[in-house]
């Protein structure tokens, strides 16, 4: 759902008025209410606990914040929300936000992303891909668990699709993943996990 507001929010503004809402993000000065219900939460909170597993097991320096921002810098009025960050804490210290407030400016810290898509899909398939790849993010994942996502972008017919994207040479390079199908990712290559794993129940 998008607001109209009198005037867009500068990024100061809406850190300001909805900085520790996790409910929204800012898109080009426009309030993005994330629409997040309990499933999309259970979702979200699955994809983190498999993560953090092996993180720990591979003994891996990051970390998952609880909640966090993206603000890319080429984008003046902008603050990503993603559902899953995982972060570098070796890169935090170049970060200039980090010590006040839970804001990365800089892809070199991130290491991963993930969106549980819901009714405002455009911005993760399309927008999101976009400045996630901008940022050199190596590894995007799009958890699309009721299948909403755009034919072109989930096929035809509609069904839930973890897409994983993989930074290629500056390019997002997408594998689609159905239920049943073991999925790949290249940052933890001994994840054992399915589409299935993260549904709702």
């Amino acid at each position: 759902m998008t607001y109209t507001l009198p005037k867009p929010l500068s990024f100061e503004e809406f850190i300001e008025g909805y900085g520790d809402n996790t409910r929204y993000e800012l898109i080009d000065g426009e309030l993005r209410d994330m629409e997040p219900t309990g499933p999309h939460e259970a979702v979200a909170g699955s994809i983190a606990g498999r993560i953090y597993v092996e993180i720990f097991r591979s003994h891996l320096n990051w970390l998952i914040p609880k909640t966090c921002l993206i603000k890319p810098l080429a984008a003046e009025a902008t603050a990503l929300r993603p559902d899953v960050i995982v972060l570098d804490r070796d890169a935090l210290s170049q970060e200039p936000l980090w010590e006040k407030e839970p804001v990365i400016c800089n892809g070199n810290a991130i290491a991963l992303v993930a969106e549980v898509v819901s009714t405002n899909w455009q911005d993760d398939y399309a927008r999101k891909v976009e400045e996630y790849a901008f940022l050199n993010i190596p590894e995007y994942w799009i958890v699309d668990f009721r299948g909403l996502g755009g034919l072109q972008f989930i096929g035809n017919p509609k069904q839930p699709t973890l897409t994983i994207c993989q930074l290629v040479n500056g390019v997002y390079q997408q594998q689609r993943y159905r239920l049943g199908e073991p999925i790949s990712s290249y940052l933890f290559p001994d994840l054992q996990l399915k589409l299935d794993d993260l549904m709702p129940s």
